[in-house]
């Protein structure tokens, strides 16, 4: 249930899932960490341990690819699109593992970004976390702006 309240002589935690859980964890919390079990946390985990600063975006539209522009970033694609442009990369970690070249990432995402940019732009400190690829190295610990695109890293 939103907003259950699990202690061990630690610092009260709450957790939350969804719309209604997002609501209550921004309204009650100072800090908030993004584990989710989709692409989101992951990517931004493998980018992080590979020295890439992230701003996730929360459209994938113009406003993506401009921001992208203006940050003089690459654009995280759709997953088919970027299989068709060599170089690329998407909201796969895999596609973030191999590529080469890459200091600044706009990473758009219609969950994860979402979350993070609500979050933070309420005032609460957004750590993303995930479970990393062997090669990405540890957590990825992100401290949001009170903007929507980050930057994380």
């Amino acid at each position: 249930r939103p907003g259950r309240r699990l202690t061990r002589g630690l610092p009260v935690v709450q957790r939350g899932w969804g719309p209604r859980g997002l609501r209550l964890l921004s309204e009650t919390c100072e800090g908030v960490v993004i584990v989710d079990v989709l692409s989101f946390s992951t990517t931004v985990t493998v980018a992080l341990g590979r020295g890439i600063t992230v701003h996730p975006f929360r459209w994938r539209d113009e406003r993506a690819a401009e921001l992208a522009r203006e940050l003089d970033a690459n654009l995280a694609l759709q997953r088919r699109d970027a299989r068709l442009r060599p170089g690329s990369v998407s909201l796969s970690p895999q596609s973030l593992q191999r590529a080469t070249g890459i200091e600044r990432l706009v990473l758009p995402s219609p969950n994860g970004s979402t979350i993070c940019a609500t979050l933070a732009g309420q005032g609460a400190t957004v750590v993303a976390g995930g479970e990393p690829p062997a090669q990405s190295g540890p957590w990825a610990k992100a401290g949001a702006r009170r903007r929507s695109s980050g930057p994380w890293g």
